[in-house]
């Protein structure tokens, strides 16, 4: 399960059945208005076009005095003369239209050519980005369909992306889902191997690759503007040993690059970004669970170890990654054995508890669960807590408060959806 991210870390859609690509999943998902209103004036119906303060406007308050049958007046209509209002400059039209919904920007291939050029050129994300616009998105793959989606952060508009050109192998196999900038990265097993599938959003296509230096499954992730990181995990290989490797994705040129190597070796781990720093967060290694985490300051080049980070939470066997997500430099987890909501005290090292979340993590060990930052909220995915049918999907978000007892969580989509 696309955050559209922007400080942003990723779900795994992958099991840990056999250390490679084996759990059934529900779900993939990564990490953003209503339609724009549009008139339908037929040509045989021109609308007068009326003065401020000219008296002739007087009577239409009550149109029915003059006999009109068009609700104006008796005159006869006329063609608006717009001679005398200046236009806009074409730099202040390209301002107004980086920020319309990125799920609206079909629409501007039908205005003229000008406007067609703008989006595919380019040009507009450009200015997108000088502006600073940020707008969150979610990418989801429901289990059994053939393409993803794109949802605004409202989950009021959305877009059907093109069909993954994939083989088969990679089709009906498990993915783990990351974002850089304006770019999906999917990684999966193909016939030949892993590979990584990427969507361009600007360009509304999928591109093969590229790969990264070391390809893996079952590891940690985490986004940050155009950036993104890995950590950890396996290689596909039978009897793969766990990396303890790192490499940072650069959308703007669509390269790898290496980084140190991490304290411990991990699969199974989460990743996220927080304090302009990439943490790895549990996970297991050879001897077992990990309950350390560690984090790379990118201005030292260096790693550096947390001891007892994941001290208190439950040990269960074959359980998913720890369910992570930062919102505004604070860190949340969801566990997986409880339905618990914590909060990280980064002070004292501890977990503040913040009551029950409205879906059903405990019902497959954390697997199937989508737990997610969007924006200055928490977003989670998954079965109801108000449904006894596991396969009843309910979306919820939160604006999360360290200082609260409790969160008032918001039903976005609540029972609705078949998985």
């Amino acid at each position: 399960m696309s955050e559209g991210k922007e400080s942003q870390e990723e779900k795994k859609g992958i099991g840990a059945k056999t250390d490679c690509l084996d759990r059934k999943h529900w779900f993939d998902l990564n990490f953003s208005c209503d339609d724009w209103i549009t008139s339908g004036i037929s040509d045989s119906k021109k609308v007068r076009m009326w003065e401020i303060g000219n008296k002739s406007d007087q009577n239409l308050s009550n149109p029915s005095r003059n006999g009109g049958t068009d609700g104006l007046s008796c005159e006869e209509p006329q063609d608006a003369d717009y001679s005398h209002i200046s236009s806009l400059s074409y730099e202040l039209e390209n301002l107004i239209f980086a920020r319309f919904s990125r799920l609206e920007h079909w629409k501007l291939c039908f205005m003229n050519k000008r406007c067609l050029t703008l989006l595919k050129s380019g040009e507009l994300k450009k200015i997108r980005k000088d502006i600073g616009f940020k707008e969150p998105s979610v990418f989801m793959l429901a289990s059994g369909e053939g393409n993803w989606w794109e949802f605004d952060r409202e989950f009021r508009s959305r877009k059907k992306l093109p069909v993954l050109p994939s083989d088969p192998c990679f089709a009906s196999g498990d993915k783990e889902t990351l974002c850089a900038g304006s770019h999906l990265l999917v990684s999966g097993r193909e016939i030949d191997g892993l590979v990584i599938w990427r969507y361009e959003l600007t360009e509304n296509k999928w591109y093969k690759g590229p790969s990264m230096i070391s390809p893996r499954c079952l590891f940690a992730s985490a986004t940050c503007g155009t950036s993104a990181y890995v950590a950890g995990g396996i290689g596909v290989v039978a009897n793969s040993e766990i990396y303890d490797t790192v490499e940072k994705y650069n959308s703007d040129s669509g390269s790898w690059e290496p980084l140190p190597r991490m304290k411990k070796r991990r699969k199974l781990c989460s990743g996220c970004y927080m304090d302009n720093k990439f943490y790895v967060i549990g996970g297991r290694n050879e001897v077992g669970e990990l309950t350390c985490g560690e984090f790379f300051d990118e201005t030292k080049n260096r790693w550096e170890l947390i001891p007892d980070m994941l001290k208190d939470d439950p040990v269960q066997s074959s359980h998913s990654p720890p369910l992570l997500a930062v919102v505004n430099n604070e860190l949340y987890s969801l566990e997986s054995s409880s339905n618990q909501l914590k909060v990280y005290l980064k002070k004292t090292n501890t977990w503040k508890q913040l009551g029950r979340v409205p879906v059903r993590a405990d019902c497959n060990r954390g697997w199937g669960v989508a737990f997610k930052s969007l924006g200055n909220e928490l977003l989670v995915i998954g079965a109801s807590s108000y449904s006894c049918a596991s396969n009843c999907m309910a979306i919820y978000s939160c604006c999360p408060d360290s200082d609260a007892s409790e969160l008032q969580w918001r039903p976005i989509d609540s029972g609705r959806n078949q998985a």
